[in-house]
Order: structure tokens, then sequence, then C-alpha cells
């Protein structure tokens, strides 16, 4: 095994150890550490994330459920158009799109600029809501639906998850909260479900049915990532996660300028 994949499955240790710990964050690493580490490309490197992201968050998701901290009812009525969104963009829209998505005299912009500059750009609000402090949203009263907006809320969350390959966390918190009057707990935990669900399935019915897959290396950068999370639940117990969460944050908009810059300036 060369040293640079060593260190990509060491990263997919880190990325559960990261969930497990602070409770989300890690995955948005999967497609860097894929695209990077193991030079697998960017349709590959969105499809695989989009499997380990799923797992993950199932995973996790299960756990938020025995707290009593998942509301099923939310999740399949956001779940449904997120899984909409994402299986067109990854049966319909990925495989369509040309190598070459257009030219201005010699500078060409690649399907790949287009996707990982897309995953950079949206680091940032992913790292932003890591840093911010946390706000104690009380909700009382019935979880009501904004049907419209959950709608087309859904599909955009499922769209953007199918192009770079993240769950979008930082995407569907708030919209429960806002949109369905979610308690912000419950909405962490539902999150992880609406993420499992839209994940899987946008990977299922859209890259295992257009794309070769290579099933022993996924299960193998999968496994780690469980591990890891069982350690970072583990290590939760002597650690302040929220402490960590901040420098995770750091770190992750670190990660965005070494992508930008990798993709459009080398």
């Amino acid at each position: 095994m060369e040293i640079i994949q060593f260190f990509g499955y060491f990263s997919a240790l880190i990325i559960g150890v990261s969930l497990g710990l602070i409770g989300g964050g890690g995955s948005i690493l999967a497609v860097p550490v894929l695209a990077y580490l193991f030079s697998i490309d960017e349709k590959a490197a969105t499809a695989y994330s989009l499997f380990i992201v799923g797992a993950s968050a199932l995973l996790g998701g299960w756990q938020q459920h025995l707290k009593g901290y998942v509301d099923w009812r939310t999740a399949i009525v956001f779940g449904i158009p997120a899984i909409v969104g994402v299986t067109i963009v990854r049966h319909y829209v990925v495989p369509a799109m040309p190598d070459v998505l257009f030219q201005i005299e010699e500078f060409e912009f690649t399907r790949r600029m287009a996707m990982f500059g897309l995953f950079a750009i949206l680091m940032i609000p992913a790292a932003y809501s890591m840093l911010k402090k946390e706000k104690n949203i009380v909700k009382t009263g019935e979880v009501s639906y904004n049907y419209p907006l959950i709608l087309l809320e859904g599909l955009l969350v499922g769209g953007i998850t199918g192009l770079i390959g993240a769950g979008g966390g930082f995407l569907i918190i708030p919209a429960l909260v806002i949109l369905a009057n979610v308690e912000m707990k419950v909405a962490v935990g539902t999150s992880l479900i609406i993420i499992a669900i839209k994940s899987l399935m946008g990977f299922f019915l859209g890259d295992a049915m257009t794309m070769l897959i290579d099933w022993k290396f996924l299960a193998i950068f999968t496994s780690l990532s469980f591990i890891g999370i069982f350690i970072g639940g583990y290590l939760g117990n002597f650690i302040d996660g929220k402490k960590l969460k901040k420098g995770f944050g750091y770190f992750i908009l670190l990660m965005a300028g070494f992508i930008f810059y990798m993709e459009f300036f080398t």
C-alpha cells in the first residue's frame, strides 16, 4: 500500500471520528479525500461520497432515533422531494454533462471545475454553521408544514447533494426549524435520516445504475468510517466536542481554499 493511500484510509477513520465526536462535518471531507488521496475522478468521487455520507448518516440517525430525536413524518415529507432531486441529478444530469462545459480562448471550464468549485463554495456556509455560536431555539406547539417551501427546499437540497456528493445538513437543519417548526435537537436527528435516505437512494437509483462501482474499496472506506464513529462517540465522554467543532470549522475553510486552488490555479 502506498503511503498516500494509507493517509486516505486513515482519513476515512478521521471522518468517522469527527462524526461521532461533534455530530457532523466529517462527511464533507469525503470528496476531497477520494479525489486527492485516491485520485478518483469527479463522477466517482461524488458518487462514492453519497454512499459514505448516506451510510454514516444512517448510523448516526439511528442512534438519534433511539434517543427519541427523530421526527419520522417530517423526514418523509422533506425526504421525498430531496430523493427526487438527487436521483434526477445523479441519473440524468451528471452523466449528460460534457467534460468541457465551455471554453474562453485557451481557458477550459470543465465538469470537474464546476462540481468541485461548487463543492468548495458550499463548504464555506458549512464551516460557518460550525463556527457560529449555537442558539437554543425553543419551539412550542405542534409541528406544522409549509408544504410548497418544503417541496422547493427538498428539491434544491437534493439537487445540490447530487452535484457535490455532500449531505447538506447545514441547509436542512435551518429549513426544518423554520419551515416545519421542529425543535432544534429533533431537527438535527431528523436531518441525519433525511441525509441518509436521499444520499443512499441517489446513489442506488443513479450512480449504481449508470457506472461501475468498486464495491470492495467502498466497503473498506465506509467500514473505517463506521469504526471512527464509535471511537468518536467514546472519546466524546472525555473531550469537549464544542471546542473541537470550532477548530474543525476552520479546517473546512482551509480545505475549501485548497480545493479551489487545486482546481482553478494548478
